[in-house]
This record gives structure tokens, C-alpha cells and sequence, in this order.
């Protein structure tokens, strides 16, 4: 088969292996129970401008995904395959924007092909695009704005210009002030370092920057008439606050996402220092002015986000994009000592990973690691798989292309975990079980987001505010929807019918409710019924 067929076939792999199974697991809280619930409240309510969670104020994030999400819903129905439809769809859609930058700026449909699918081929990329999250919208619109930027300032069309602010205030609507600082601040800084002084006064269009506002700006006044709290909480405390302090406890070190990169390249960790030189003018298919606007594309983001008090492991989903471009070209040249550096550092990664992913769930004392076991050895074997095929480079034709698959494969065995994490941390299956008559549903010591999504109604939060906390402020029945152990001791036996769930782990709800009837019990859950 030649190098154009095996290309073409993990294209089409790529989109059979994101949306294989796609709805067949529940949503998996946190996050996924968060972003279902906000745009299904708002097809409920028919308001799109003030975003809620389980009924009250929630305005952490701006509104597109959220709108997003509700489309699909409208169009595919409220389960779980819309809510994933368009993070799935966004992931694949950077890979594709991958290929057509790379084509531009390495001028081989070869390299191209490799980086877009070298990135649908990592795994934690594949990961994040099959759970609904904002970040990988976000990624996507960052994506679209930094390849038309290159396009202008390369070409000098307004249109792609105007393209580039377009993307970038559907980014600040999708997670705020980062989808403008970020991307702008890559471009200002490539004209700088290239010495490009005459563009930048044509970057700041008033033109475009009328378009920019056109944009964003009906949706924050509006929702700033509606709710006047809106831009304190959200310009400053999820902003300004949330950047420079500790405020939501997601503080880790400065290096926190250099391991997270290592381990999210997998199975294409070995080709990460070539891409590295290749931003610096090391390979052939990439000028230094490309190479050093990819180096700064992948290199703000990393050091804005090293920098926050507040850290996520998807925050970094914007560097990869350019490193996989980078990654594509310097792949499909690679010979000599590079190749021999790619063959050294893929077995020092890949091996270690797959012998751990071989004996670690049947060695650990934990149920959630036995029920990743097959999903492991799944992954282990296909990952054995790559290593063989790499050790092949340079003595058999089309290994990259090859390895695409083999990549490919990787991530359709890990798939597995999916299907195991909806049910450990899906309440999907206890919705099910709630009797339809219950009065109340109430949640203890978690929100569990995804309860009110399943249940199609409003839940009682008892001991644990955490990111409703706002939203209770400004409730006016807060007594009645957010209590403390002593209430639900009441309600329990005021007469009402009333169903209360607990994660598995936390039996503090027993000793609670002192006189359950009955018990029903799920992967994720224990539910008591007072009736």
C-alpha cells in the first residue's frame, strides 16, 4: 500500500475512531454533568443570556459552548452524543486546521498529513475531545485565529485579517479575556522578533477591531443590564483573581505542565525534540519565520498558564496544535541521528508505559483500577505496537504513515476507558432509579452536576456549596435548596417523599438519615428513599 492510501485511510479512521461509542457513556462529572445541565436549563427557560446551574446564577464561563451544546441537543436530542458532538467535532476540526497550516508552511501534503494526524493520534487530545468541555472549543476557535493570522502575514488579505479578530472574539465567548490576550499577543510578538514593524499598525485595523467588538460586545452588555453582579464575578474574580491568587485551590508548581505535555504527546513523545529544533530553524521544511511564530504559538500559552495560581491539565490544549505542526514536519524528514534520538526516546517512554499499563490494575488494591484493566492491556499492547513499528524507521518504507495507524489503534483500545469512567463517575444510571414521585432529590456532600440533567428537575445540595456558592447568594430561597446536615435530618421526616444520593465513598449519609426504608446502589452512588 503506499504512503497516499495508508494517509487516506487514517483520515478515515481518525473520524470512526472519535465517534465510535461517542454516546454510549454517561455524562462524567464534574465537568461534563456542568456543561449538559447549563444549556439544557437554558432550553428549559428559553434564556440564553443568563447562564444557571441546577437553577441558580452560574457565570464562570461566557456562552458559546453553552449555546453550542443547546444546538445540538435541539438538533440530535438531550443525550450524551449531542453534548459531545461538538468537542468532537472541534477536536477533529483543529487536526484539520493542522494540515492546511502545515501545508502552507511546509509546502509537503506528507508533512501536513502527519501533523494533523499525529495530533488525532495523541492521547490527550483524543481524550479531551470525546468529554464535553469548554477547552476544546476554546482550542479550536485559538487555532483558527493563529492560521489566519499566519495567512495575513504572510499574504496581507484583509479578509483573512478579519478572519483572524473573528476567531478571536469567538474564543473570548467561548472562555473569556485569554481568547484575545493570548493570540494577540503571539502576533504582536512575531512582528516584533521578524522585525515586520510596518504590519503592526495594520494588525490594529480599526476595521477589524470593530468587528472584534460587533461580536463580543452585544452579549456582555446585555447580560451586564440583566444581572448587574455579572462583570465583578466575572471580569475580576474569574479573571483577574483567578490568575494571580489561589482562589479556586487549583495551584500546582510552575513545571506542572512539562509532564503533562510529555505524557499528553504519547504515543509521539519521541519526536518532541526534533520539533523543538524545527522551531528554530533545524528542519528543512520550515523557515525560521514559521518556525519562530510555531515556537511562540506553543511557548505563550505555556508560559502564561505556568505562570496562573490557577493550573489545569487542559489548559495546555492550545500548544499542541503548533508542536504537532512542528512534530509533522520534522517526522517526515527524519533519518540519521534524529531518527536514531526518535527510536531512543519512544522505547524509554512507550515501554515503561505499557509494561505499567500491563500489571498495575491487577496489582493495586483499588476497584476503579481493576475495572481499567482491560482498557490498559488494550492500550499497552497497541502502544507495543508502535514501539515495534518505530524500531522499523528508516529500513521500511511508509513507517510514519504506518505509525499513524498503529497511533490511531492506540487510542480506539483506550477507548474502553470511557465506558468505565461513566460508570464511576456518571450519575446516569442512579437517575434511573430515583422513583419519578419522589418530592425532593437531594444531593449530599457533592453537587453531582449531572444529577439535575438526568433527573430533568431541580436538586436539594446538602453540605457542599463549592462552585454554586454565588448562585446560593443570590437565591431567594437558599434555605430551601442548600442545607446543612441538620435540615435534611428534618426533611427527611417532615412527611415529604424524599430520595438522597451520596458518592459510594462517603457513608456519612447513613449515619445522617437514621431510619432509610430503602437502598438502591450503582457504580457511583448510594440512594436512600424515605418512602
Amino acid at each position: 500500500m503506499n504512503r497516499r492510501a495508508i494517509l487516506i485511510a487514517g483520515a478515515i479512521l481518525a473520524v470512526l475512531v472519535y465517534f465510535w461509542g461517542l454516546g454510549d457513556y454517561g455524562f462524567i462529572d464534574p465537568d461534563e454533568g456542568r456543561y449538559a445541565e447549563i444549556p439544557r436549563e437554558m432550553i428549559e427557560t428559553s434564556d440564553f443570556i443568563t447562564p444557571r446551574l441546577n437553577y441558580v446564577l452560574y457565570f464562570e464561563k461566557p456562552p458559546l459552548h453553552y449555546w453550542l451544546t443547546a444546538g445540538a441537543f435541539m438538533i440530535f436530542g438531550e443525550n450524551e452524543f449531542a453534548g459531545r458532538f461538538f468537542p468532537v467535532m472541534a477536536g477533529l476540526g483543529c487536526c484539520v486546521l493542522a494540515f492546511v497550516l502545515a501545508r502552507k508552511i511546509t509546502r509537503s501534503n506528507y508533512a501536513a498529513s502527519l501533523a494533523g494526524l499525529m495530533l488525532a493520534s495523541s492521547v490527550l487530545w483524543y481524550g479531551t475531545s470525546r468529554i464535553n468541555l469548554t477547552d476544546m472549543t476554546l482550542t479550536f476557535f485559538f487555532t483558527a485565529s493563529m492560521a489566519s493570522y499566519y495567512f495575513w502575514s504572510v499574504t496581507g488579505r484583509k479578509l483573512s485579517l478579519l478572519a483572524f479578530y473573528s476567531f478571536m472574539a469567538l474564543s473570548v465567548l467561548t472562555k473569556g479575556l485569554i481568547g484575545v490576550v493570548l493570540p494577540g499577543g503571539i502576533a504582536f510578538l512575531h512582528l516584533i522578533i521578524t522585525r515586520q514593524h510596518k504590519k503592526i499598525l495594520t494588525l490594529f485595523s480599526p476595521s477589524a477591531i470593530i468587528l472584534f467588538f460587533l461580536i463580543v460586545a452585544p452579549y456582555f452588555v446585555e447580560v451586564c443590564r440583566r444581572n448587574p453582579d455579572y462583570f465583578q464575578f466575572f471580569f475580576i474574580r474569574e479573571h483577574f483573581l483567578r490568575y494571580t491568587t489561589t482562589i479556586h485551590a487549583r495551584y500546582e508548581p510552575f513545571w506542572f505542565f512539562i509532564p503533562i505535555i510529555i505524557a499528553g504527546f504519547i504515543p509521539w513523545t519521541g519526536i518532541l525534540w526534533d520539533a523543538f529544533g524545527a522551531a528554530f530553524g533545524k528542519c528543512r521544511l520550515i523557515d525560521k519565520s514559521a518556525g519562530l511564530f510555531l515556537g511562540l504559538w506553543a511557548a505563550i500559552p505555556f508560559l502564561f498558564f505556568s505562570a496562573s495560581g490557577s493550573k489545569l491539565i487542559t489548559y495546555i490544549l492550545p500548544c499542541f496544535p503548533p508542536l504537532m505542526i512542528l512534530s509533522g514536519a520534522s517526522m517526515s524528514v527524519l533519518e540519521g541521528r534524529n531518527l536514531r534520538r526518535f527510536i531512543i526516546i519512544t522505547s524509554a517512554i512507550l515501554i515503561p508505559v505499557a509494561v505499567t499499563g500491563f500489571i498495575l490494575p491487577s496489582v493495586k488494591n483499588d476497584p476503579d483500577f481493576h475495572a481499567m484493566a482491560l482498557p490498559a492491556l488494550c492500550l499497552s499492547v497497541m502502544l507495543v505496537v508502535f514501539w515495534a513499528l518505530s524500531l522499523l524507521s528508516g529500513r521500511v518504507r511508509n513507517i510514519p504513515a504506518l505509525l499513524v495507524i498503529a497511533g490511531l489503534g492506540a487510542m480506539f483500545a483506550a477507548s474502553g476507558a470511557f465506558n468505565v469512567e461513566g460508570k464511576l463517575l456518571s450519575h446516569r444510571d442512579s437517575a434511573m432509579i430515583i422513583p419519578g414521585d419522589a418530592d425532593y432529590v437531594v444531593v449530599y456532600r457533592d453537587l453531582m452536576q449531572g444529577m439535575s440533567f438526568y433527573t430533568k428537575r431541580r436538586t436539594i445540595t446538602a453540605e457542599d456549596l463549592n462552585e454554586l456558592e454565588f448562585g446560593a447568594e443570590h437565591d431567594s430561597n437558599r434555605e430551601r435548596w442548600f442545607i446543612n446536615d441538620e435540615s435534611l435530618r428534618e426533611l427527611w421526616h417532615s412527611g415529604r417523599k424524599v430520595v438522597a444520593v451520596s458518592r459510594r465513598k462517603d457513608s456519612g449519609m447513613r449515619e445522617v438519615l437514621d431510619s432509610p426504608v430503602r437502598e438502591w446502589s450503582t457504580s457511583a452512588d448510594i440512594i436512600l428513599a424515605n418512602f
